[in-house]
């Protein structure tokens, strides 16, 4: 005969996380392959239905590129280092648009994907992780343009552009910057857009705004030159040391701030884990809200 169990038995407690620093790296893991399937279908979502598919990867820095040559370069005479003006703008142009395209995309997660949350459990941050890394395929693409054209400029006689070859070896620590900082922010952006909406439509308004407050139509030593007491304060925009960092790797200008770079990294590190913690608290109730 069953032994009587106590009044207060139980088998399993369920209970929900609702702490802070909750956040379900483990589970990210195993949705491994959801990610990459995620990865795929974004970049698949991108360019269908458009008369010459992925050829707009290239295309659009170009063409970004001779606009800015046009009216920053040619008309309002901003001073480029020292270098050609096309590849002075196409550096700071690629590098930017990945850094922008992905914070666009991930700030907008909740909002774009709530009905796909309503109907199937996995970790949330799969969305966002999915979004950086499709960008990601779409930088490296125009990076191989623009290594083409640095290649051409620095194989010309009397050539200003000369890569520097110990900045080069800090690519993957750029790209990884780029990448986490980008998330972060969107993360961060994510997680309030759950209660306040207004600020999914001002995302790409302050993203805008926020490039021309970064070195990608100016050099940092314009700052540095004009406005000497400003440029810590300038400094703190950790894409700024970023690009500068970029631009010397690869056409070889002296503007770059190495110190300054590396407050840039500490600055990234900080807005990643905040917003990771964040938009970790906001997936456990966003569904109530949103």
């Amino acid at each position: 005969m069953e032994a009587q169990r106590p009044k207060n038995y139980w088998t399993a407690r369920i209970r929900p996380k609702a702490g802070w620093f909750d956040v379900d790296l483990k589970g990210l893991w195993r949705y491994k392959d959801l990610v990459w399937l995620l990865v795929k279908r974004d970049f698949t979502l991108i360019y269908k239905q458009t008369i010459i598919g992925p050829a707009w990867i290239v295309i659009q820095p170009l063409l970004t590129t001779i606009v800015f040559t046009v009216v920053f370069g040619n008309i309002a005479g901003l001073p480029t280092d020292g270098m050609p003006r096309f590849m002075f703008y196409m550096g700071g142009n690629i590098a930017w648009q990945y850094f922008a395209n992905c914070l666009n995309r991930t700030s907008k997660t909740f909002v774009t994907h709530r009905q796909l949350f309503e109907k199937v459990y996995f970790p949330r941050l799969c969305m966002p992780l999915s979004t950086v890394l499709s960008q990601l395929i779409n930088f490296l693409v125009q990076f191989a343009l623009f290594i083409g054209f640095v290649i051409i400029y620095a194989l010309r006689p009397n050539a200003v552009v000369h890569p520097n070859w110990r900045l080069i070896l800090l690519t993957p620590v750029m790209l990884i910057q780029m990448g986490m900082l980008s998330l972060g922010c969107g993360l961060i952006v994510s997680a309030m857009t759950r209660k306040y909406r207004d600020l999914a439509i001002l995302v790409s308004f302050c993203v805008q705004l926020w490039m021309y407050a970064t070195p990608v139509t100016y050099p940092a030593s314009m700052i540095a030159e004009r406005f000497p007491e400003l440029l810590g304060v300038y400094m703190l925009n950790p894409m700024t040391p970023l690009i500068e960092l970029f631009r010397s790797a690869y056409l070889g200008t002296q503007s770059y701030y190495m110190n300054y770079y590396w407050l840039s990294v500490s600055i990234t590190v900080a807005i990643f884990l905040t917003g990771v913690v964040l938009f970790s608290h906001a997936e456990k109730t966003f569904m109530d809200t949103i």
